[in-house]
């Protein structure tokens, strides 16, 4: 029997320590603000994904309209969470070769939960008629509630007085010193940022918003009495869906984003004990008008369920999602 040669023995021995050490699969997820609901989603989904050996990578964003361009267009980002009325503003574009073009790669997911529409401003201001001529913030350029507030207006016919380009975090700050007379932020019921910046002394409302046009455009919803510790009646408002999409991979990547799809439909009851509240309120058959899911995803939730125990620095560039938002309104 021939003796097998020092350097025989440690090529196998690194062979096999690579092996066993072999790192996960790397994925991303696109998602909104530390604070925001789809940041919390993302948490939740890096979860259960680790349970399959899928390291994904939850990131922060300006929100939907950055999140359908970079799921389009960014090297390794497969999932984002987006508004269902981005989705229906890029798909109704049809003068742009670029959003055709995202139209028709983009594919979804999943539906999630409805997005209340928080209108927050100072406690005089009686309904949402009230902010022609006032100052008003409109979310961060890129984000979806920029998107949702600029529909909204345009739809509905109200103008305010001035329309003020930023964040959430910097918006209530300055509602709160008294530079703006009221914000919008699009997200899930609770929003961590309300719950935990916002107190009685503070002196503000949650702003109704009844308007027929609005309501014959957006589903009704409503924000209940003590969802804030500082709001005691219920609110009624609007709402759009939160939609989990993916590029249409025909790749590995297909069966990985099939896999995430899996975890998520094999563990809705641990998401709805352990997630976000919000998770309470997903239906993952919910038929979202104009789109159909992704194959990738059917084929895996086709399969026998299995038994389950439960960035760098990037250069900005155009976006055309963005773009046509400005040209449009």
């Amino acid at each position: 029997m021939k003796k097998i040669s020092f350097q025989v023995l440690l090529t196998l021995s690194i062979f096999f320590l690579l092996a066993s050490t072999c790192p996960a699969t790397d994925m991303a997820i696109m998602t909104g603000s530390s604070k925001g609901t789809y940041y919390q989603f993302g948490l939740n989904l890096k979860t259960l994904a680790q349970k399959e050996g899928i390291n994904l990578d939850v990131v922060n964003s300006n929100g939907s309209v950055e999140n359908i361009y970079a799921v389009f267009k960014r090297p390794r980002t497969q999932l984002g969470i987006v508004q269902s009325d981005v989705l229906a503003f890029v798909a109704k574009v049809q003068t742009d070769e670029t959003l055709k073009k995202i139209a028709r790669k983009i594919k979804m997911v999943f539906p999630l939960y409805n997005e209340e529409i928080h209108l927050v401003g100072k406690a005089d201001i009686r309904s949402f008629e009230e902010l022609s001529q006032k100052r008003v913030a409109i979310g961060e350029e890129g984000s979806g509630t920029y998107l949702t507030t600029k529909l909204l207006f345009k739809i509905t016919g109200v103008s305010p007085g001035e329309s003020v380009e930023i964040g959430t975090e910097q918006a209530l700050a300055r509602l709160k010193d008294g530079s703006i007379d009221a914000m919008f932020y699009v997200a899930g019921k609770p929003v961590k940022l309300f719950k935990e910046n916002i107190s009685r002394e503070d002196n503000l409302k949650i702003i109704p918003i009844t308007s027929q046009k609005a309501t014959d455009f957006y589903p009704k919803a409503e924000i209940p009495a003590g969802t804030y510790p500082w709001q005691d009646e219920t609110v009624e408002t609007i709402a759009v869906k939160a939609v989990l999409v993916s590029y249409n991979f025909r790749n590995y990547y297909c069966n990985h984003v099939g896999t995430i799809a899996r975890l998520i439909a094999d563990n809705m009851d641990w998401l709805m004990e352990n997630g976000h509240p919000k998770w309470k309120f997903v239906d993952l058959d919910y038929p979202l008008k104009g789109w159909e899911q992704y194959d990738c995803v059917r084929r895996s939730l086709q399969k026998k369920p299995q038994k389950r125990t439960v960035q760098q620095p990037r250069k900005k560039e155009d976006n055309p999602v963005l773009d046509a938002i400005k040209n449009t309104f």
